[in-house]
């Protein structure tokens, strides 16, 4: 029997209600390395250039990693922040991760744009008309906006020409909304683009153009930047984009086997009164344009026969909503008109799991792999004609030619998709974090990721877990997908000595689909960036291209809790203890930790306690109470949170005090040579006195610079020292996983 999952059972609520009375006010989630910027936030294939990094939780930074090793970068020597990187030629334009290595392990990622077009970077401020950057066509601007102000750049353009400015900002997760304003010489205002589409502009003199971009709502910093680029597109041809990270929900899309391009076309007009004939199955790719446009295919069908459709428009990046009626074809008698009967109308694809209520209320994880795009079953009742009617239920007033479907009808082709991200603690009394959190691990610590599967088709078998190809003394449980259930976790633990390293795990799921044993990848998400308050600002989240694994080999985790025995075995129908072993490097705030059971079986299993100052704690479970009666493997972990006494490098606290002792003793024994010499250059005879008072000034000299250096070395310790005092973080407690192995029972 496969080893049984851990289930959600409100494992992050749990997390919440332990630590509610005592969280309010604390730092949520202890200290990890995160890449905030990376300036510029791209290149052009075939170039090196220079970028200047920025991050929370950087110590020690060395090596910038990209997810793709086309791109590579070296650091510049004697510079913490800069790295020269390059893009091997011909690499097709696109996003990568950009990470960091710290002394913690590897950052959270940060998107780096791949272009074909030449690279522009203003060299002074462009923020007034007439300091505007010259920005020729066939080129992109890398830039950032100030709060209350505008980047201006100006171009010059040809009658008749067709030109695309399109301005990638929250696609290479920035936080501006931009406004892109196309005007004349004088910057009067020609074409404007507030919701962050692209602008399709018709020149309509020679001349030279300007540019104007800015903020929504006029916010500006570091984290508002943007590659603006300008290029010339024929007649007639659809705009692509710059390319953008894709939503969580995008995890979904394709279906495996799916080819890159729609089989067929819709063919306009295909409304109503004229629906377009096709037959099944099929793949067609479509508009929802113009606005209130609603598609109509007809087809013949059989009575049992069973279809599944899928439409996805959302997932492919578009704000729709997509909605399919089937109706069947009635013929008229008697000369009256032809009627419609409904037979299944198809609407949005839940969440897996509940997300945050509203955004940002923190009741839930703010990771929505639901989608609003359709996925149902099609049963034919009779022999006929139907039509599926396509919509867009937020297309009644809008007209965008770039708003895509694609929509396929097949037999049953049964499948999955998976999508994973970091469990989050859920507090209250106000403490509203949202927090990028990578595959980073300190030495003796275990994190947890939630999965959700996508189920296609019908599809309802076990789904098994695995995260493949980790560094050295890293190892992780994969946990079931039960059958007929949409949710799971994945726990990774390292070993207390484990050594620093980092690898590119393979995170993947396996099932048996139709006697056949098929595997498919498992995407990570992640927050875009740190919110510590997300009252004040919802959180972004977005899918991640690889999944990094690193340990820090330097920090030990505050606590460690790990089964004596990683597999106990017992008889169906008996009780069981399970022992695990304790260690702490840190102080608790409060009592005693009590850690919720986390697997299938285990929902009504007793806590694990664990006391303040215990180097163990023990659980014991009754397997007849908790229905456990089939022999094989359970896996079993506990989840729950606490307040730990974190300290911040309180090695650099040691060191900067053996050093400022060092400089004490230097200045003590100066003291000592300068009172010698002041003493001889006083007796010193005439002849030489001047030869005394030269060495008292050479002395004395010594001596101030040694005081400067005590000083500045006293400056350092206790700052030093201020950074390392203990103070209180919330975080998740989770322990190492034991499988409980039930044997059968005795028979009588």
């Amino acid at each position: 029997m496969p080893t049984r999952p851990l289930t959600r059972t409100a494992a992050a609520l749990a997390v919440a209600l332990s630590l509610a009375a005592q969280a309010a006010g604390q730092s949520v989630g202890l200290p990890t390395p995160r890449l905030l910027t990376v300036t510029p936030a791209g290149g052009k294939a075939g170039t090196t250039f220079d970028v200047a990094v920025t991050g929370e939780h950087l110590d020690d930074a060395g090596d910038l990693l990209f997810s793709d090793p086309r791109v590579t970068a070296k650091r510049t020597p004697g510079v913490a922040d800069r790295y020269a990187v390059t893009v091997a030629p011909g690499h097709p334009a696109g996003l990568v991760e950009a990470r960091l290595v710290t002394r913690l392990g590897v950052s959270s990622a940060r998107a780096f744009a791949v272009g074909t077009l030449n690279e522009v970077t203003p060299a002074k401020p462009n923020r007034s008309l007439a300091d505007a950057q010259d920005l020729p066509v066939g080129s992109v601007a890398n830039g950032g906006v100030a709060a209350r102000s505008a980047d201006y750049y100006r171009f010059t353009a040809k009658r008749g020409q067709r030109l695309v400015v399109d301005c990638a900002a929250r696609g290479i997760d920035s936080k501006l909304a931009p406004t892109v304003i196309v005007g004349d010489e004088a910057g009067r205002d020609l074409a404007v683009e507030r919701r962050g589409g692209p602008l399709d502009f018709a020149v309509p003199k020679d001349g030279v153009y300007t540019l104007k971009v800015h903020d929504l709502t006029f916010r500006g910093g570091p984290a508002f930047y943007y590659r603006l680029g300008l290029w010339e597109l024929p007649p007639g041809a659809p705009v692509v984009r710059q390319p953008g990270t894709l939503a969580v929900n995008a995890f979904s899309w394709p279906p495996a086997g799916l080819p890159p391009q729609a089989a067929t076309a819709e063919i306009e007009p295909n409304d109503s009164n004229r629906p377009q004939r096709v037959t099944l199955p099929c793949d067609i790719a479509g508009r929802f344009f113009p606005a209130a446009d609603a598609d109509v295919f007809e087809f013949a069908a059989k009575k049992g026969e069973e279809w599944w459709v899928e439409v996805a428009s959302e997932r492919l990046g578009h704000p729709t909503d997509p909605t399919v009626l089937v109706q069947r074809v009635v013929k008229g008698v008697a000369g009256q008109p032809d009627r419609l009967v409904d037979v299944v109308e198809l609407t949005d694809v839940p969440s897996p799991v509940k997300v945050s209520s509203n955004g940002y209320a923190y009741d839930g994880p703010p990771y929505d792999s639901g989608t609003a795009d359709v996925l149902g079953r099609l049963a034919i009742p009779e022999d006929g004609t139907y039509r599926l009617h396509l919509s867009d239920l937020f297309g009644g007033t809008r007209s965008e030619p770039s708003h895509a479907y694609r929509l396929v009808v097949r037999k049953a082709a049964p499948d999955f998709a998976l999508v994973a991200w970091p469990l989050h603690l859920e507090l209250r009394n106000g403490d509203r974090n949202a927090l990028s959190k990578p595959f980073t691990l300190r030495n003796g610590g275990t994190i947890a990721y939630e999965v959700v599967a996508f189920r296609r088709d019908g599809f309802a078998g076990e789904i098994e877990l695995s995260l493949e190809n980790l560094p050295p003394g890293v190892s992780a449980a994969g946990l079931t997908i039960p059958a007929g259930k949409l949710s799971g976790m994945m726990l990774v633990t390292a070993a207390a000595g484990a050594p620093r390293g980092h690898a590119s795990a393979a995170f993947v799921g396996r099932a048996t689909v139709n006697g056949a044993s098929v595997t498919r990848p498992c995407r990570v998400a992640s927050v875009a960036w740190p919110v510590p308050d997300s009252w004040g600002e919802i959180p972004t989240t977005r899918l991640l291209a690889d999944a990094p694994v690193s340990v820090s080999g330097l920090e030990r985790a505050p606590l460690t809790i790990a089964p004596k025995t990683p597999v106990v075995e017992v008889k169906a129908g008996q009780t069981v203890t399970l022992r695990y072993a304790v260690s702490r490097t840190s102080e608790f705030s409060g009592g005693k930790l009590s850690l919720k059971p986390v697997g299938a079986g285990f929902e009504k299993a007793p806590k694990l306690e664990v006391l303040p100052t215990a180097d163990a704690a023990e659980v014991t479970l009754d397997l007849k109470a908790l229905n456990l009666t089939v022999p094989g493997d359970y896996r079993l972990a506990f989840l729950g949170g606490g307040v730990v006494k974190y300290r911040h490098r309180p090695d650099l606290a040691a060191t900067a005090e053996a050093a400022a002792l060092k400089t004490a003793a230097a200045l003590k024994e100066l003291e000592g040579e300068v009172q010698k010499a002041s003493a001889e250059a006083l007796a010193a005879p005439v002849p030489k006195k001047t030869q005394a008072t030269e060495a008292l000034t050479a002395v004395a000299a010594k001596m101030k610079a040694a005081t400067d250096a005590q000083a500045a070395s006293k400056q350092r310790m206790e700052a030093a020292k201020a950074a390392a005092q203990p103070q209180d973080v919330a975080d998740i407690v989770v322990s190492e996983p034991v499988i409980l192995r039930v044997l059968p029972g005795e028979t009588k």
